[in-house]
């Protein structure tokens, strides 16, 4: 009886450990995106500020970096949003 009981509770925290690490790996946050940049007709790399729009749908909110500028803040129009 409490072997089963041991892995009931070992079944759960694994579960909750799935789950904590889906949020953490796929969810709100910054990521690393590849864009077409539309100014200079090129790929750049961006770093992309993720978040919640509705119940489960991810939309990125603004762009943190870009590897076409680097090491500057961005003060372009961001016109690449609309790409990601």
């Amino acid at each position: 009886m409490d072997t089963i009981i041991l892995l009931e509770v070992a079944g759960v925290i694994a579960a909750w450990a799935v789950v904590a690490f889906t949020i953490w790996r796929w969810g709100p946050g910054l990521r690393r995106r590849t864009v077409s940049c539309p100014n200079l007709k090129v790929h750049a790399q961006v770093v992309a500020n993720q978040r919640e729009a509705e119940f489960g749908c991810l939309r990125v909110h603004d762009i943190q970096s870009c590897s076409l500028i680097p090491d500057v803040l961005l003060d372009c129009k961001k016109e690449c949003l609309a790409r990601l």
